[in-house]
C-alpha cells in the first residue's frame, strides 16, 4: 500500500519544517564525522537562567506533578498579565490569557479557532516557515506581501490595504522578525492600525516572541491602540528571552471570546501545558530581565560581528537587523553559478545545501520563508563559531564560477 493511499490530504499537502530539515541534515553531517557549525537553528545558545531551574526543582519536590488548568495555572497567567501592564502598558485580566504548549501551539490553535475553509490569512514575506503551513492546515488560503532588504522588509500601509479583501479574516506577523530581524516602530504599526480601522472583519495575530531581542528602542505593540486592540491576538512565550525552548511554555492574550475558544480547541486536544514548565515561568517573570539583559548584550556583540563580516563577502547583500539573532542576506548573484562539479546553482536552498556540503555551514534557504533570493543565519553561536562559520562561507561562496 503506498503512503499516498491512507494518509490525509491534510498531511500530505503539508510541507516539512525546513529549517527542522536543515538543522537535521546538519547533524548526519556531523554524525559522520564531519565538523558542522550549525547557524540554522532558532535557539538561543545559552542555558536557561538558574533561578528558573531552581523553580523548577522546588515544584518538583513539592509535587506539582498533576494535570494542570487547561489554559494554565491562574497564578501563571496573573503573573503574564502583571508582565503586560509593566512592560507593555497593556490591560488584560486572566480570562483572556490562555498558556500552551509553546507559542507554536498558541499559533496554531489562534489560527484553527479563526481560520474557515477559504478564508484570506494576509502574510507579509519573509515570514517564519510554520504560518503558511498553519492555514494550509485550516484550510484558509495564504494571500503574501512581499518585502526585500531595501526597505528593510516592512510592508507599507498602501501594501496593507491592497491585499485585503471581504474575504480576509486574519492577518499575522512578527516584530522583532523571524527570519530578517526587522522591528516595527510604534509609528509604523500606528500606521497599519489605520488601515485595520477600514476593516473591522480582519483579525491581527501579532507575534511577539522576540520582543526583549530588540536593538533599537523598546518594544512597541500594535496591542496598544485601542481602536483594534479587541481584535489583535498577542502571541508571547518564554523561549527565546530565558532559553527556554525545551520548556515548551508560551500564551496568548486577546479578547475573551478567541480566548475562550482556545481554551475549548486546547481542551480536546492536549489539554494543559506542563506542570513543572509553568511553575518556572511564574518565576521567570517574577524576578526580572537581569538574565535577558546580559543575553541580549552578548547577542548585540554578535550581531555587529556578523553584519561585518557578511559585509566582506562579494556577492552578498546585507542589513543591520534590529532584533531577534537572525540575518536575512540576499544571495540571488551566486545563482546560475557552479561548483567544482559542474553543479548549478538554481536558488537558494540550493545554495544552502552546497554551503552544508562543500563549506559544512548549516543555514536555510529563504523559499522557505517566501523569498529565494535569501538565505537565513542564526548567530545564536559563539563569537569563535561565528568567524569560523563566515570564513568558511565566504571560501565556499568564492569557489563558485
Amino acid at each position: 500500500m503506498s503512503t499516498q493511499s491512507y494518509l490525509s490530504d491534510r498531511i500530505n499537502n503539508l510541507s516539512e519544517s525546513a529549517t527542522l530539515k536543515m538543522t537535521k541534515l546538519g547533524r548526519e553531517l556531523a554524525s559522520k564525522g564531519v565538523n558542522v557549525i550549525s547557524l540554522s537553528v532558532g535557539e538561543p545558545d545559552f542555558n536557561t537562567p538558574d533561578h528558573v531551574k531552581e523553580a523548577a526543582k522546588v515544584a518538583l519536590d513539592e509535587n506539582w506533578t498533576r494535570y494542570s488548568p487547561v489554559p494554565g495555572y491562574p497564578e501563571l497567567r496573573q503573573a503574564i498579565v502583571n508582565k503586560l501592564k509593566i512592560e507593555n502598558n497593556l490591560d488584560y485580566d486572566i480570562s483572556q490569557i490562555v498558556v500552551s504548549t509553546g507559542a507554536k501551539q498558541s499559533l496554531s490553535n489562534v489560527i484553527l479557532t479563526l481560520v474557515n475553509p477559504g478564508d484570506e490569512v494576509v502574510i507579509p514575506t519573509p515570514y517564519w516557515v510554520s504560518y503558511s503551513e498553519m492555514v494550509v492546515l485550516a484550510e484558509g488560503k495564504s494571500v503574501f506581501i512581499n518585502t526585500e532588504i531595501d526597505n528593510n522588509f516592512k510592508i507599507t500601509p498602501e501594501q496593507l490595504e491592497a491585499a485585503i479583501t471581504p474575504k480576509t479574516k486574519l492577518f499575522m506577523f512578527s516584530s522583532p522578525n523571524n527570519p530578517t530581524g526587522t522591528v516595527y516602530s510604534k509609528d509604523e504599526l500606528a500606521a497599519l492600525a489605520k488601515v485595520f480601522e477600514k476593516h473591522p472583519q480582519v483579525f491581527i495575530l501579532s507575534d511577539e516572541i522576540y520582543e526583549h531581542i530588540n536593538f533599537v528602542d523598546k518594544h512597541e505593540s500594535i496591542a496598544q491602540f485601542d481602536s483594534v486592540k479587541d481584535r489583535v491576538i498577542i502571541i508571547n512565550g518564554f523561549s527565546k528571552a530565558f532559553a527556554m525552548t525545551g520548556w515548551r511554555l508560551g500564551y496568548i492574550a486577546c479578547n475573551k471570546e478567541i480566548a475562550a475558544a482556545n481554551d475549548k480547541l486546547q481542551g480536546q486536544t492536549t489539554s494543559g501545558t506542563c506542570s513543572i514548565s509553568q511553575r518556572a515561568g511564574i518565576v521567570a517573570y517574577e524576578q526580572g530581565l537581569a538574565s535577558v539583559n546580559k543575553m541580549k548584550e552578548a547577542f548585540a556583540r554578535r550581531r555587529q560581528l556578523v553584519y561585518d563580516l557578511l559585509s566582506a563577502i562579494p556577492g552578498v547583500k546585507t542589513n543591520l537587523p534590529e532584533g531577534a539573532f537572525y540575518f536575512f542576506p540576499e544571495i540571488s548573484s551566486f545563482f546560475g553559478k557552479k561548483d567544482e562539479n559542474g553543479n548549478v546553482i538554481n536558488n537558494s536552498s540550493d545554495l544552502a545545501l552546497y554551503l552544508l556540503n562543500v563549506g559544512h555551514v548549516a543555514t536555510v534557504g529563504g523559499d522557505s520563508f517566501g523569498n529565494d533570493k535569501y538565505i537565513r543565519l542564526s548567530y545564536a553561536a559563539s563569537d569563535e563559531s561565528l568567524v569560523e562559520a563566515l570564513r568558511r562561507i565566504k571560501e565556499a561562496l568564492g569557489k563558485l564560477a
